[in-house]
């Protein structure tokens, strides 16, 4: 029956949101603007920013200090090198490099509430 279901998304459209809870919007959107490389794609309101990181699948951030700090987040990119560059030349340097056994690479950055955003891409 599971596999079914899995089927049944996979030919389903699919938009995708990944929310971030952060404790002060106001601080963390100079950052995440360094991280993923510019302005918010739109604004809902006051205290939320959504970036298109592709088509249909956005990362989000919003005040909730009440949930801030637990997001665990990675974003398969191309190419991870140039990817990590842009950001090192943006002011933000990786809190953590990661290389797996299959050689696949994970970079992660954490915010000022310790939320982990991960940029991942495939050996060298």
């Amino acid at each position: 029956m599971r596999r079914a279901c899995v089927a049944t998304i996979a030919r389903m459209a699919l938009d995708l949101f990944a929310g971030i809870p952060v404790t002060d919007y106001a601080a963390a959107l100079p950052w995440y603007e360094k991280l993923l490389g510019g302005p918010p794609s739109f604004l809902p309101h006051e205290t939320e920013a959504v970036w298109e990181v592709a088509e249909h699948r956005s990362v989000y951030i919003v005040q909730l200090p009440e949930r801030a700090g637990n997001a665990v987040l990675t974003l398969f990119v191309d190419d991870l090198d140039a990817r990590v560059g842009q950001i090192a030349h943006r002011g933000l340097e990786p809190a953590q490099r990661e290389t797996y056994r299959n050689g696949v690479r994970k970079i992660t950055f954490r915010d000022a509430d310790g939320n982990e955003i991960g940029f991942g891409g495939g050996p060298v």
